[in-house]
């Protein structure tokens, strides 16, 4: 039924072998339940996957782990000012180890059971496709430990935040089917450390960055989908730095694909709104993807709509193979009443998917 819902919108300038899109994650939407109908009214049948939205508490990302920080009893916090942005960060209290330290639940399994049963009841009436996937869009162990922590505990904290993340993704795919479920490792603070934008304890960035995505990545069974959202922030609208071209994120999505030893279903990855022109783009001649693997470029912008997204998938398409489109980023920190032009230059530019 989502096919049919998005027949009738037209299809105007599509470009060739543009098929398709993804949502990244959040929305600025009042429940899960409004998340999915959104999307299926608007973009159904260009979509395989279809988010939760992110919604309530987690719609800034990692910002509600806070409190998951500050219920450990051997964590003591003061505020960090990185210019960037500005938050508590933690550290070991005096006299504490990492044997005192106890995660509690992270909370994303149960919203992602919470979420499944709207996603299924929805899908059982019929107003989401019946081979659509529910995607669980779960921020690397890296990205609160970075944020959330400082520098000199962050080696030492991390390997239990990342036992206590494995431990939601391993309930997550205990309560959900398989045959429902897509798993997304949201993948930004990677590129922080790697820009040189924050302060960090890895002796050998970027090979200690891919190290972890691989085995993020291998621990999602084969069974269930596995994707990669590879970004540069949107705190404040916009990015942590600019990035100068794509070969960091080639580089490391090339190290992604070499390690794992599973499909790897998709790849998301930001393009800036003021690039249209090759240079952003010619690294992405060098992507080695699985044959499988579906690659998303996120170069839909509402600030130039259409025609500036036709020019930046004019310049990607020389170097990339066939893609889909996104926006560079989840829409969480979007104004509601912005989402239905930004669906709609998603639909103009991409054509909708095949049906089976």
């Amino acid at each position: 039924m989502a096919d049919a819902r998005t027949a009738g919108h037209a299809q105007d300038n599509v470009e060739d072998n543009v098929v398709g899109a993804l949502l990244a994650g959040s929305m600025p939407l009042a429940d899960a339940e409004a998340g999915f109908r959104f999307a299926s009214e608007q973009l159904g049948g260009h979509l395989k996957r279809m988010p939760d939205g992110e919604t309530g508490a987690r719609i800034n990302w990692t910002q509600w782990q806070q409190s998951v920080f500050s219920a450990v009893p051997a964590l003591a916090s003061e505020i960090f000012d990185a210019g960037y942005i500005k938050r508590p960060k933690f550290r070991l209290k005096a006299g504490a180890t990492v044997d005192d330290v106890k995660f509690p639940p992270l909370g994303y399994a149960a919203a992602a059971e919470a979420s499944y049963g709207a996603f299924k009841a929805l899908k059982k009436a019929g107003e989401i496709a019946p081979g659509m996937k529910f995607q669980v869009c779960l921020p690397t162990p890296i990205a609160p430990t970075t944020i959330f922590v400082f520098p000199e505990d962050q080696i030492k904290l991390e390997p239990l935040y990342e036992a206590a993340m494995l431990a939601e993704l391993d309930a997550i795919v205990a309560a959900i089917p398989a045959a429902d479920l897509a798993i997304q490792w949201d993948t930004a603070i990677e590129f922080a450390i790697l820009e040189g934008v924050l302060p960090h304890a890895f002796e050998k960035p970027e090979a200690d960055m891919v190290s972890r995505l691989v085995r993020l990545g291998n621990h999602v069974p084969s069974g269930v989908e596995l994707g990669f959202h590879l970004c540069y922030g949107d705190s404040g609208g916009r990015h942590f730095k600019e990035p100068e071209d794509t070969s960091k994120l080639v580089s490391v999505a090339n190290g992604i694909v070499r390690g794992l030893t599973r499909q790897l279903d998709w790849l998301h990855l930001p393009v800036p709104k003021e690039r249209a022109d090759e240079k952003y783009y010619e690294a992405l001649a060098g992507l080695r993807l699985q044959p499988k693997t579906e690659l998303y470029l996120g170069l839909v912008h509402t600030t130039d709509g259409v025609d500036g997204t036709q020019k930046r998938i004019a310049a990607a398409r020389k170097y990339a193979a066939p893609f889909g489109v996104a926006t560079e980023c989840g829409c969480g920190r979007r104004k509601p009443e912005t989402l239905p032009e930004l669906m709609r230059v998603h639909r103009q530019v991409s054509a909708p998917l095949k049906s089976k």
